[in-house]
């Protein structure tokens, strides 16, 4: 396998370290974060209080979340002379988008973990 070949695979394995965090990070917000969201976008039911079924699993979401994003982080913040050229990760506006979603996964991760905190505020 050349290089090039190689690392292409090594970007596509940090664009899917980085979704798996994004996906991660959407199942830990399910139980707490999402029934707020619903009722305040107008989405009513009784169906709505079943999500607080996966609140037992959101340590578990949570950290699998950690570990991809620190995975993907580390492919998607390196030093671009560590990029060949024509490699995605040298192309700075495929990096910028990488980078982009890589700090709205942050965020959304981050209101996962601080929410409990704010909670009462909104109940």
């Amino acid at each position: 396998m050349s290089t090039t070949q190689t690392e292409r695979i090594s970007d596509k394995e940090g664009l899917r370290s980085l979704l798996a965090g994004g996906v991660a990070a959407l199942l830990a917000s399910t139980c707490c974060l999402g029934p707020l969201v619903l009722i305040t976008l107008g989405f009513s039911g009784a169906w709505i209080s079943k999500l607080t079924a996966l609140e037992p699993y959101q340590p578990v979401f949570v950290g699998a979340a950690l570990v991809a994003l620190l995975f993907a982080g580390k492919r998607i913040w390196r030093p671009v002379a560590q990029c060949a050229p024509g490699e995605l990760c040298a192309l700075p506006r495929v990096r910028r988008g990488y980078q982009i979603f890589f700090v709205g996964v942050c965020v959304l991760l981050l209101t996962v973990l601080i929410f409990p905190l704010i909670a009462p505020w909104f109940y």
